[in-house]
């Protein structure tokens, strides 16, 4: 600013300034390449000067309203059925906004730690992967990673189409998932990809919904802990990636997350299902779908604590409208983060497409069920197993172990008969108690007909390991 203007001249500029209309403007998810969910309304929202009239045009479809005393305006448009041929929105205020290459079609918001966080470029086959990605109708967007101790209200990030040049930055789960749908349903597919690697549950949970579980109180002492970073305190992540979507409108959720937790498995029956709920709550549309992945074996030094987190992501199944995909079969001991994320996309797509497409497929592995002691027997009964049971290298059941009044677990031998998993051990002549891949390491082999592998689980409810863990 030059000395020689008179305060005065200055004061007019700034009152001018402050006076001036501010543009309409949309939050960085409505930008060209997006994905809006089909056969459904779906909100639009933005900014624009108290008392603006806005108008939002899509298709055939206009609908008008105005900015309150805030400058925040929202609406609902009319649904729209799939289309491949894009579309143009246009949002009309006393400036004119327009965001194109629109596709209808269906959107999945991918969430959790490093595991969903991994690209294609680094997962199993990734150079053919890459080459062969050429699917402008798979689009992603990336949340830039973003910690907060209030919700924001809008993030940072890009659609992206699938393609040589872009889908190796691509969340690798996120993508095969995406890929396995469009396969299936031949509509396009919307990715939101908001995931942070090393991040613990609870940075992903609402606070509120921290605040009102009295087992999760001992999370808050974390927000004023100095020595916690910022992507590690209760609700930081939710409120710098997660709370910038929302209302946005989506089928549902898939969720890769855990590794964080392993120490912590007791809270986490507590907390994972918090989250869930906690995010349904604030989308405010109802149970919608949440499918999750289930650990992979891994060296965490923790066996039983590792066992017992497993149990706590089985436990949530309780919830309605949630899935989880078993991994056991496809980790690698020495290295936490898998390759074969293909597997693990198409395996939460099976959720998916027999849950919320009506597709005639299987989706879960055997979960246990019940034990029924006959003699020195134990025999346990599966959901999941109508087509039977098998092992995926022809061999007898793995990994099972038993254990008598004493509470003293040795390993057990196991047949399958039919949809059932006999096991004895000698010189365990009454029974009390089975569990089955019990440990960080486990390598089991029980599958049912379709090839889908059996989650762990333990028989009795004796005290946890990590039960006093905070």
């Amino acid at each position: 600013m030059s000395p020689s203007r008179p305060l005065s001249f200055c004061a007019a500029v700034l009152a001018l300034a402050a006076s001036a209309p501010a543009d309409v403007r949309l939050p960085k998810l409505f930008t060209d390449g997006m994905v809006l969910q089909r056969d459904a309304q779906f909100p639009v929202w933005g900014w624009a000067d108290k008392g603006e009239r806005v108008v939002v045009e899509i298709g055939s479809s206009r609908r008008t309203t105005t900015a309150d005393s805030a400058g925040r305006w929202v609406l609902t448009m009319p649904p729209l059925a799939a289309s491949t041929k894009p579309l143009t929105l246009v949002v009309q205020g006393r400036n004119r906004v327009e965001v194109g290459d629109v596709l209808i079609g269906e959107v999945w918001v991918c969430s959790g730690q490093s595991n969903m966080e991994w690209p294609v470029s680094a997962s199993e086959n990734a150079e053919k992967e890459v080459a062969e990605a050429n699917d402008p109708r798979i689009r992603m967007f990336t949340v830039v990673r973003a910690s907060s101790p209030i919700p924001a209200t809008d993030c940072d990030g890009r659609w992206q189409a699938a393609g040589p040049e872009t889908v190796g930055r691509f969340s690798a789960v996120g993508y095969f998932f995406a890929r396995e749908l469009r396969r299936a349903l031949g509509v396009p597919v919307g990715m939101i990809n908001a995931s942070w690697g090393g991040t613990p549950a609870e940075a992903w949970t609402p606070l509120r919904e921290i605040e009102r579980g009295s087992e999760l109180g001992p999370l808050l002492a974390r927000l004023d802990d100095s020595g916690v970073h910022p992507a590690a305190k209760p609700s930081y992540l939710f409120n710098g990636m997660i709370a910038p979507l929302i209302p946005y409108r989506i089928r549902g959720v898939i969720w890769y997350q855990g590794e964080s937790n392993v120490g912590r498995a007791w809270q986490y029956r507590t907390l994972f299902p918090t989250m869930v709920q906690g995010w349904r709550k604030a989308w405010g549309r109802g149970d919608f779908p949440f499918y999750y992945v289930q650990i992979a074996p891994y060296r965490y030094n923790a066996p039983e604590a590792c066992a017992e987190l497993r149990e706590a992501q089985a436990h949530a199944l309780r919830l309605r409208n949630t899935g989880m995909v078993v991994t056991m079969d496809i980790g690698d001991v020495n290295d936490i983060h898998p390759r074969n994320k293909q597997e693990v996309g198409r395996r939460l797509a099976l959720w998916a497409l027999a849950k919320d497409y009506g597709k005639n497929v299987t989706f879960s592995g055997p979960l246990f069920e019940k034990m029924t002691v006959v003699g020195h027997e134990a025999r346990i009964s599966f959901r999941y197993a109508e087509k039977g049971l098998a092992t995926s290298d022809g061999k007898a059941p793995s990994d099972f172990q038993i254990a008598g009044a004493d509470r003293k677990f040795v390993p057990a031998h196991a047949r399958i008969d039919g949809s059932q998993v006999v096991v004895w051990a000698d010189g365990i002549e009454h029974p009390v108690a089975v569990r089955y891949a019990w440990s960080d390491l486990a390598n089991p082999n029980l599958v049912n007909g379709n090839g889908l592998p059996a989650s762990p689980f333990r028989t009795d409810d004796w005290p946890a390991v990590t039960r006093d863990a905070k």
